[in-house]
């Protein structure tokens, strides 16, 4: 009976270890996507971030500092600077226009003012 006891003992504990390995895991993947993302938005004014934090905290503002292990957003709110480990943030927001969108959008325009060119004249 105590062999049996200790047997399931050590069955729940394996599972219990197993699946807290498993989301360890996916949040350092999750805290490296986050690294990767902010890395692409880079610093400056220009770098608009919204970031939720894991603690329920949400920051507005943008990225002044990029470190290894965390950055630094200037909360627009406050005007403090807060540094946010990537494995405290649930969700990441950057408000900065990909350099295909901007392409896009200055191409678009460059047709319409042609467009425009050719119908004037005619």
């Amino acid at each position: 009976m105590l062999r049996k006891t200790i047997v399931m003992l050590l069955i729940g504990l394996l599972t219990n270890l197993a699946v807290f390995a498993n989301e360890s895991k996916k949040e350092k993947e999750f805290a490296e996507k986050v690294k990767t993302e902010i890395a692409k938005l880079g610093t400056g004014t220009d770098a608009k971030v919204n970031v939720k934090l894991k603690s329920g905290k949400n920051l507005k503002g943008y990225i002044t500092e990029i470190n290894a292990d965390s950055f630094v957003v200037m909360d627009k709110k406050s005007g403090t600077n807060v540094e946010v480990a990537y494995s405290k943030a649930k969700q990441v927001k950057g408000n900065n226009l990909s350099k295909g969108t901007i392409i896009g959008i200055s191409l678009g325009i460059a047709v319409g003012i042609i467009i425009l060119i050719f119908a004037a004249r005619n």
